[in-house]
C-alpha cells in the first residue's frame, strides 16, 4: 500500500471498517507517521460518539451506514483544510502583531509631537524619574502615547488611567532592566474628557509617577 493510501485510511482505521490485513499494515505505518498519530487523535471524539450512537440503538437497527472510502477521504481533506486555514491565520497574526511592534516607537513620537494632542505632565514622581504623556480622541476610548525614563530595573512597570469617577484603566504594561528612556504606545477604554490623570505604577503597587494634563 502507498504512503499516501496509508494516510488516507486513518479514518477507517478509526471507525474499524479496514480489513485485518491494511489494519496490520496501518498499524506498523501509524507507530512511525506523526501526522497520522495527529489525526487519529482528532478523529478520537467522533469514534466515540459514534460508539455511544450505536449503543443507544435499538436492536435490529443498523445504526449508521458503512462510510464509503470517498466519504472517509472528503472527511480527512476537510480537517486537513481547516488546519492549513488555522495555521494562515496564526502566521498573518503574527505578521501583524510584529508590525505593529516595529512601527509602535515611531508611532509614539508622533503622537507626543503633535501640537494637537493634548499633553500630561508629571506632578509628582519618586527620584530620578521622567514621565511625558500624550493622548487623543479615539473609536475605542483613547489613544496613550508616554515617554518615561529614570525607573530603576529590573522591574515591572504598568501605566494606569484614573477616570473622574475613580475607576481604573490599565493602559501598558512593561519590563525595565535599566534607567533607559522608554517609549511606548497603549489605549485606555476611557473617552479623554472622562480621565483624571494618569500613574505610572510597579507591578505591586508602588507609584513612580503622577501625570495630570498641561495647560
Amino acid at each position: 500500500m502507498r504512503p499516501l493510501e496509508l494516510h488516507r485510511d486513518v479514518g477507517a482505521y478509526a471507525l474499524g471498517v479496514l480489513g485485518t490485513a491494511d489494519t496490520f499494515r496501518f498499524e506498523e505505518h501509524l507507530s512511525q507517521c506523526a501526522r497520522c498519530a495527529r489525526l487519529l487523535e482528532e478523529l478520537g471524539s467522533v469514534e466515540a460518539l459514534l460508539a455511544a450512537y450505536a449503543r443507544w440503538t435499538p436492536p435490529g437497527v443498523d445504526p449508521v451506514a458503512t462510510p464509503s472510502p470517498a466519504l472517509l477521504h472528503s472527511a480527512l481533506g476537510a480537517v486537513e483544510v481547516r488546519r492549513r486555514r488555522q495555521r494562515r491565520t496564526r502566521a498573518g497574526l503574527l505578521v501583524a502583531a510584529a508590525a505593529l511592534v516595529a512601527g509602535a516607537p515611531f508611532a509614539t513620537m508622533s503622537l507626543l509631537a503633535g501640537p494637537a494632542s493634548p499633553h500630561w505632565a508629571a506632578t509628582a514622581s519618586a527620584p530620578g524619574v521622567t514621565a511625558t504623556l500624550a493622548t487623543a480622541p479615539a473609536e475605542f476610548g483613547t489613544d496613550v502615547g508616554l515617554d518615561v525614563g529614570g525607573v530603576r530595573g529590573p522591574v515591572v512597570c504598568k501605566l494606569v488611567a484614573v477616570g473622574r469617577g475613580g475607576e481604573e484603566d490599565t493602559v501598558a504594561t512593561w519590563a525595565v532592566r535599566d534607567a533607559a528612556t522608554v517609549k511606548m504606545r497603549g489605549a485606555a477604554a476611557l473617552a479623554p474628557g472622562d480621565i483624571a490623570r494618569f500613574e505610572v505604577r510597579t507591578s505591586d503597587g508602588a507609584r513612580l509617577a503622577t501625570l495630570s494634563r498641561s495647560g
